[in-house]
């Protein structure tokens, strides 16, 4: 019978024995793996390079003079050493002291190279912000701040008070309506608020109204009014002539209804008032005028004066732009108008929406009150 050289050199030459499988857990029916060991013994590597320093520190300390340790190691380690008293030596040259630095800066500080700035020059001796009133309630009537308002006007009393300095003298002053008197207190709130968590001693006015800082005025039947307070006469007098409709309605009623309808329609009645003649509204140059008389008359014999003014948009814009030469838009809520008048009051910087005007302060002789008194 043949035979199967295939199991004959199987039978000679076994397979190699197999290592006996773990154990598997109860319930898997699949060996246990064997799970590498985490622990470590030594330091991590930032920790031993930090000993080894620490270890070759004390002899690198004794041998100072060793020409192999850098200059700026040997300075750092002699800084930490003396906190106290370490002084480093000036930079020699053959001996002698260098003043190199003094040197090179005085050298290089020329008119040509680097021009000496044009705010060392001069000293600012008060500052005047033009703050418009909150959020009111409505234009219709003589409303007060909603309570956003009342925020917007204590949030910006809080920020003015970052920039007061101890012993500062800030005096806040505002229109005589309900919405630019209620802004005033907030403002002054907001102030004291603030100096209180910066722990500055200042001393804060109450705030009180000045006719200077008036919003414009109208010219009705009743005298001169604010134009919000002259809707209401406007309003009753338009509603009998719309409900009789007999004869010319006066100029007056014209104009305001006018103002008031673009108002109602989402325009700028400001900018109407603005660049529109109006022979009842008080212009924009008479606005900027008293604004003027009033702020002389704030500074006038008390240096280093902050004056925070809660007014209205329509003056405050027209003061921005008699300085700036052109028209810079409507005031937000509680924006500002920052004005700082240099010493001699015969200069100001004006600021607005990122730019700087410097201007010429008229005298107070050139500021008739032409407007008062008109019929």
């Amino acid at each position: 019978m043949a035979t199967d050289p295939v199991r004959e050199d199987r039978a000679s030459h076994p397979a190699p024995a197999r290592p006996a499988a773990a154990a598997p857990p109860p319930g898997t029916g699949r060996p246990a793996a064997s799970l590498p060991r985490t622990e470590r013994p030594d330091a991590p590597l930032y920790l031993a390079s930090y000993l080894r320093r620490q270890a070759s520190a004390a002899p690198a300390e004794a041998a100072d003079a060793d020409s192999t340790t850098p200059l700026y190691l040997r300075r750092f380690r002699d800084r930490r050493a003396h906190p106290d008293g370490f002084e480093a030596p000036p930079p020699l040259w053959n001996g002698e002291a260098l003043d190199v630095t003094p040197a090179w800066a005085e050298v290089t500080r020329t008119k040509e190279i680097v021009p000496p700035s044009a705010a060392a020059t001069h000293r600012i001796t008060a500052q005047i912000h033009l703050v418009r009133h909150g959020e009111t309630q409505g234009y219709s009537t003589e409303s007060g701040l909603t309570p956003l308002g009342s925020w917007q006007a204590h949030r910006r009393g809080f920020d003015l008070s970052k920039g007061v300095r101890d012993g500062e003298h800030v005096r806040i002053v505002c229109a005589d309506t309900n919405r630019a008197r209620q802004t005033a207190e907030h403002l002054h709130r907001g102030l004291l608020d603030g100096l209180e968590l910066w722990r500055r001693d200042a001393k804060i006015e109450e705030p009180r109204p000045m006719a200077e800082f008036r919003n414009f005025q109208v010219a009705t039947p009743e005298g001169l009014r604010d134009v919000t307070s002259a809707f209401r006469i406007y309003h009753a007098v338009m509603e009998r002539y719309e409900r009789v409709a007999l004869g010319d309605r006066p100029m007056w009623l014209v104009e305001l209804d006018r103002f008031w309808n673009v108002q109602q329609g989402g325009a700028d009645p400001i900018h109407l008032w603005m660049t529109i003649p109006m022979l009842h509204f008080e212009p924009p140059a008479s606005c900027v005028r008293r604004f003027w008389a009033g702020l002389q008359r704030l500074v006038s014999g008390v240096a280093g004066t902050r004056i925070v003014c809660a007014t209205h948009s329509g003056p405050i814009r027209a003061f921005a732009a008699w300085a700036a030469g052109y028209d810079p838009g409507e005031p937000y809520n509680t924006e500002e108008v920052l004005v700082k008048l240099k010493e001699g009051g015969q200069e100001a910087l004006v600021a607005y929406r990122n730019r700087v005007q410097e201007v010429q302060v008229p005298p107070l002789a050139d500021l008739p009150d032409w407007w008062e008194g008109i019929p």
